[in-house]
């Protein structure tokens, strides 16, 4: 599945083609891409037709583009496109002479980018969002007040006043957030009674962070994940924080991790952090910290690989 660094590379690229175009007309596939959306294909193709996609953004792995009447409005959005991928969600940036892709379910056309100093520029005139599995999908969601950042104690944060899509705002927000500080992470942490790896995996208590990253920054921090995180330290946490971010931030200088042909960028090409891994996916394969072999475990119908020697095993919870 997508992850923060996936849905991120995904973010900047539509923000990139597709930020300050007008969509011309709207054709739905697949109305099960729809299903989150109750008012229908129809009203869906009627309200984004004519409005204008501002700068995309991103919670963990939503992702969603704020809608306007008109380029440069000055004027707060109220309504935003809100993309999820799911397991299998892409979304391209292509022409309308491209072959159409076997599992292509939503189809936004697009008008031609101008400013009145340059000419049109000649970019992709589609917005497509193509999902095999149909796990992802698209809706429509009023944008509301950002609680997370306007309920925090540290008021001058840039996030203050940003809008968040209705459907997301139980969200929590993410590693590269700035109102996730170390004492936040700390008191988030503390107020939970789990393994830390199952708080990492739970979205409303921090996002974007799945399997892999998890197993990644818990091998950087050197945290065994069945260490509870009732019991983590301020310092444990911090150093937790800053591992969940130094993974995410490769991943990004990578273009995100792909193991098959699902995830792809816009402009459909793969992401290679795979290769940097640490222990995810090197079971029996030597630590390149201590030399000690890595060590798979089933772990919530998935697995979890550690390092035995750098993560060790808590006794009741603790080290």
């Amino acid at each position: 599945m997508p992850e923060l660094p996936e849905v991120e590379v995904v973010r900047r690229g539509v923000d990139q083609w597709a930020a300050g175009r007008r969509i011309q007309s709207v054709v739905v596939h697949d109305d099960r891409s729809l299903r989150r959306f109750t008012e229908g294909p129809e009203v869906f193709a009627q309200q984004l037709t004519d409005k204008v996609l501002g700068q995309s953004e991103r919670r963990g792995k939503f992702l969603w583009i704020p809608l306007q009447d008109q380029p440069q409005d000055s004027d707060p959005a109220e309504l935003a496109l809100v993309i999820h991928l799911g397991m299998s969600g892409q979304v391209l940036m292509e022409n309308d002479d491209a072959p159409a892709e076997k599992h292509l379910k939503v189809t936004l056309n697009l008008e031609d980018r101008t400013t009145p100093e340059q000419p049109p520029e000649p970019l992709p005139n589609q917005l497509r969002f193509i999902d095999q599995r149909i796990f992802g999908g698209m809706q429509l969601s009023p944008l509301m007040p950002d609680a997370a950042a306007t309920g925090h104690q540290e008021t001058e944060l840039p996030e203050a006043g940003r809008l968040i899509p209705e459907v997301a705002i139980h969200i929590a927000p993410d590693p590269l957030e700035p109102v996730v500080t170390s004492e936040w992470f700390f008191q988030t942490l503390r107020r939970r009674r789990t393994g830390l790896k199952r708080a990492l995996l739970d979205q409303t208590v921090i996002s974007g962070v799945g399997n892999i990253y998890a197993d990644e920054a818990l091998w950087l921090a050197g945290m065994h994940y069945a260490r509870r995180s009732e019991t983590i330290t301020r310092s444990q946490a911090g150093r937790l924080l800053q591992g969940l971010r130094e993974v995410m931030e490769a991943a990004l200088a990578a273009g995100g991790t792909s193991f098959d042909s699902l995830y792809v960028n816009v402009n459909g090409a793969s992401g290679y952090f795979e290769r940097s891994l640490e222990v995810y996916g090197r079971s029996g394969e030597a630590c390149r910290r201590c030399q000690q072999p890595i060590r798979r475990e089933k772990f919530m119908n998935r697995s979890s690989y550690f390092c035995p020697r750098c993560q060790p095993r808590p006794r009741n919870g603790r080290w």
